[in-house]
């Protein structure tokens, strides 16, 4: 993916206004969203199955960590689609490229509240069909971890490095950006891009302080 970026300003995705009000959110919006669908889920479960209190939180914690490795490849293979034809590289650019673009225009670093509802609803669905009562603690436990993504997301290009073992998560998310897109695709764990070979190469990809805190 060709590197443009501009640190101020913020891209325009549709000339008609509705839509590109649409695309824009303050992240707390979707945050909200998700943690409520979750607390919602857990209730359910809690109230309305005969799972018990150890299995439910099993079930949260195994949806926790799928959620890692479907947030590695959503943005690995969806967000950086190649962009072969023009038609891949508009919906790249909606989807992710202008995030890429603008890193810093902050009502584009969460998902729209309208296309949050409707991930969150339909993966209900979804999960209660392939999985029945099962889905709800485990879905809880996905959904939190997509909140627990946007939240970091965010705040990863909202505000300068901590000076504690989280900066290691800004440092892999600035490489990503303003170094090499085609590494460290995940944002709230570096761990799939060990186990898949997209992790940075330190001698490779060294950054100044400057660039880390961007």
């Amino acid at each position: 993916m060709e590197r443009n970026i501009k640190l101020k300003g913020s891209g325009k995705v549709f000339n008609d206004s509705l839509f590109e009000r649409l695309t824009r959110t303050n992240v707390a919006v979707p945050v909200t969203i998700f943690f409520i669908y979750a607390a919602g889920l857990l209730f359910w479960s809690i109230t309305r199955t005969d799972i018990s209190a150890w299995t439910t939180t099993g079930l949260f914690f195994l949806g926790l960590f799928v959620f890692t490795w479907v947030e590695y490849n959503v943005h690995r293979y969806l967000f950086h689609i190649p962009t072969t034809t023009p038609r891949r590289k508009r919906f790249q650019y909606i989807m992710h490229g202008v995030h890429h673009e603008y890193p810093k225009d902050k009502e584009r670093l969460a998902m729209p509240p309208l296309l949050s509802v409707t991930i969150a609803t339909t993966l209900v669905v979804v999960a209660q069909g392939l999985i029945k009562e099962y889905s709800f603690s485990a879905l809880a436990g996905f959904l939190v971890g997509y909140a627990a993504y946007l939240f970091v997301h965010y705040i990863i290009h909202a505000y300068s490095p901590p000076k504690n073992f989280l900066k290691a998560i800004w440092k892999n998310h600035v490489l990503h950006h303003y170094k090499d897109g085609e590494i460290s695709f995940g944002v709230t764990s570096p761990l799939w891009d060990y186990v898949y070979g997209t992790n940075t190469s330190p001698k490779k990809n060294q950054l100044s302080s400057a660039e880390i805190s961007k």
